[in-house]
Formats: structure tokens, sequence, C-alpha cells
């Protein structure tokens, strides 16, 4: 049985913090850096913009995010329909692109980002 629900605020931000202290850090943050990167988005609703970690992979112009207990998360649904522009750091370099999410029969849930130039 999958988790409902939304997570408690308070462990979402101190876990967000420790993965972004891990991603910057001189011992890890390269190793890290491979596998996590922090996305940056304006909130459909609030107008608000919003950074927070997440795992990725990385292949010529696209990015494929795995959102993990989508249920419990909101940022992800910035980018259902058109999708949205979306930023992300890469190998130490600001990228921008286009996001759009995807729910498989499953319920899993992807967001796809296209990068820019």
């Amino acid at each position: 049985m999958g988790y409902r629900g939304p997570l408690p605020q308070r462990a979402v931000s101190r876990v967000n913090g420790c993965v972004s202290a891990l991603r910057t850090s001189p011992r890890w943050g390269r190793l890290v850096s491979r596998h996590i990167t922090i996305v940056t988005y304006t909130g459909r609703r609030s107008g608000r913009t919003f950074s927070t970690p997440v795992a990725y992979r990385h292949a010529a112009d696209t990015v494929t995010i795995g959102v993990q207990l989508p249920e419990a998360k909101t940022w992800w649904r910035n980018f259902v329909g058109e999708g949205g522009p979306i930023s992300l750091q890469l190998n130490g370099t600001d990228r921008t692109g286009h996001a759009t999410t995807r729910r498989d029969e499953k319920g899993r849930v992807t967001v796809t980002v296209h990068l820019s130039d």
C-alpha cells in the first residue's frame, strides 16, 4: 500500500536541506551532483519561486525525473498538461528548459525536461 497524504513540511525541509548540503560539500558534492539536482520553478497558482532537490537522469538535451511518492508531493503538478519553464543545475551550470509531467497506468509520475540551448 502506497503513502497517501502530504508529507510534514518540517521533515521535507530538513531532508531537502541535508541533500542540498551534500551537493555542495567538498567531499561528497561531485558524487551526489551526478544523481541529484536542484530544480527551480514558479508555482502556477501562487506565482512564488520554489527550489527543491530531485534525483535525475540526463541524456543529450533531456533530463528525466522520476517522482517518488507522487501523491505526497505537489511540485510536479506545475508541469501537467502544457508543462512549463524550469531551471536546474547540471555540472555546476544553471540550465533552463521546458518540463512536462506524465503519469503512467500504474500511477508512476515522470517529469521530462527538454533543455534549451
